[in-house]
């Protein structure tokens, strides 16, 4: 009896010892555990699909795959600041230009004055055998350097008043496409010369990106049609006015080039001169609709200014309706709008009040002096458009 007794006893000790190690041995084993697993999901099926999207992504991360990821929202531009830059920057422009004008004015008649009394102090005290001499003391070297400096200065003296006022824009727009081609300089050339709206450096750019061209086409183009009106824009206008509508015109252009794209959610860079461009082609062809435009290819293909002028406000306004995106054809059309308000109303709102700031500046200059206003004369643009 007793080792009956013992024997089941043992029985019970060893039969309570596999029921707690059963567990365990069955956690161990894989079968068991998916089962389990798919017993649990399905009391929780939420889990399981979150289980099961988080093995995916895990499962696609480790195979190299990218997990696509929803594109960001971007907060829609405000435009207040560029506006304000707008109007500030247009005000600043035509004030210098008629401080300008008031300055250029008043040096020509001093140089003048000066060249009357050194001609007549001159008279008489040098004759031809002095400047004989001093040639032939002068080496081959200088000799060469002053004819070439005799060329430049008569093909200089050859130019036209407008083509002397655009070769400085040229040569700035020149400048500004090597420092493209400078690596160190991409970055800043990205942020400072390029305008977008969605950039965080939107002011400056306005008016820096109306001188920059990646392509040397591009810039080319601009630049040609730039030189050939060059000279009835500054016939018209002056070249402190013109300077001034140029450069107030890449501002304005690039002002509807942003609101264009904060509108449609079409964010991207632009630059170049087109709309400065656009302004002085379309005030010279809306102060003179029948004067004759050609093709520099096809010369026997004429049309008049007009034609051109609604043909290529036509082009940009589809361009701009369809969504081309070869060029930005709503700062083309800024500018265009912009030459066009100018000569019509632009010029009698804004240049022909400016005798006071004139006057003014004069004050400044020459204080207690009360003589005629400087600011008109031949030459000035005084006489500008006429209505």
């Amino acid at each position: 009896m007793a080792w009956r007794g013992y024997a089941i006893k043992w029985a019970k000790t060893e039969f309570v010892r596999s029921q707690n190690t059963t567990p365990r041995s069955s956690s161990l084993n894989p079968y068991n555990q998916q089962r389990c697993g798919f017993r649990r999901e399905a009391k929780r099926p939420d889990i399981k699909k979150k289980n099961a999207t988080q093995e995916t992504n895990t499962s696609a991360t480790e195979a190299g795959t990218p997990v696509p990821q929803p594109p960001p929202r971007v907060p829609r531009p405000t435009l207040f600041t560029p506006l304000m830059f707008t109007v500030g920057f247009t005000g600043c422009s035509f004030g210098a230009a008629a401080i300008l004008q008031y300055e250029s004015l008043k040096s020509r008649l001093q140089t003048a004055k000066d060249e009357e009394n050194s001609e007549k102090g001159m008279q008489g005290t040098q004759d031809m055998a002095y400047w004989h001499n001093w040639w032939n003391q002068l080496s081959s070297f200088q000799r060469q350097l002053i004819l070439l400096v005799s060329m430049v200065d008569d093909f200089w003296n050859s130019l036209t008043e407008g083509q002397k006022t655009v070769t400085g824009i040229i040569a700035l727009n020149a400048a500004v496409l090597c420092c493209w081609r400078i690596p160190s300089m991409q970055r800043s050339m990205l942020k400072y010369f390029t305008s977008n709206p969605a950039s965080k450096t939107r002011c400056l750019p306005m008016a820096l990106s109306s001188f920059s061209h990646y392509s040397i086409i591009h810039m080319v183009a601009n630049m040609y049609v730039l030189w050939i009106f060059s000279s009835g824009i500054v016939s018209l206008l002056g070249k402190e006015q013109f300077l001034a509508v140029y450069l107030s015109a890449g501002v304005v252009s690039t002002m509807v080039s942003y609101t264009c794209k904060a509108a449609t959610g079409r964010l991207y860079p632009s630059l170049g001169a087109s709309g400065a461009v656009m302004a002085v082609l379309a005030a010279i062809c809306s102060k003179m609709p029948e004067a004759k435009l050609g093709i520099i290819f096809l010369p026997m293909v004429t049309f008049t200014a007009g034609t051109a002028l609604k043909a290529l406000v036509a082009i940009d306004t589809a361009g701009l309706l369809l969504g081309w995106r070869l060029f930005d054809h709503a700062a083309h059309l800024g500018g265009a709008l912009f030459g066009v308000w100018y000569v019509a109303y632009g010029h009698k709102l804004i240049w022909r009040k400016r005798e006071p700031l004139v006057k003014l500046w004069h004050d400044i200059r020459s204080p207690g002096s009360r003589g005629s206003r400087p600011g008109r004369g031949p030459g000035g643009g005084g006489g500008g458009p006429t209505s």
